[in-house]
């Protein structure tokens, strides 16, 4: 069993936010102590392993709620986890693909730089040095 603590180390989230999906029912298999402490067995730790991963998809607390019950009702709502799970992989593809446009942008900055260190080229990055009359 894990304390809130180790959980929280163990899936890079806070503390805080353990608690919160917890207080929400995002994950049902949550056990306590004697005194009243939350506890983890791995059930629970894949349990908050889905809603990280389906919050920072963009899904709503709420939303992911709706999927957790979902779940919890078993085998005849496979097909509409299946639905929710497309339209936030679409999601998470979207930003897969914003990802790599910023990543590009900065190297493409990273280069430009290389090249003025190298005295390739001027350095015209410093806004102080742009002629904005003409």
């Amino acid at each position: 069993m894990y304390t809130v603590k180790e959980v929280a180390k163990l899936l890079d989230l806070s503390e805080h936010t353990i608690r919160y999906y917890t207080d929400k029912g995002l994950v049902p298999t949550l056990q306590r102590d004697n005194n009243n402490n939350r506890l983890f067995d791995e059930e629970s730790v894949n349990w908050l392993t889905g809603v990280k991963y389906l919050k920072q998809c963009g899904m709503s607390v709420k939303a992911i709620k709706n999927y957790v019950d979902l779940c919890l009702s078993g085998d005849s709502t496979v097909q509409e986890r299946y639905q929710i799970i497309l339209e936030h992989k679409a999601t998470a593809l979207a930003q897969l693909e914003e990802a790599k446009l910023k990543a590009k942008y900065m190297e493409d900055k990273a280069n430009h730089y290389l090249d003025i260190l190298n005295h390739k080229i001027p350095d015209d990055m410093n806004p102080s040095k742009w002629n904005t009359t003409s």
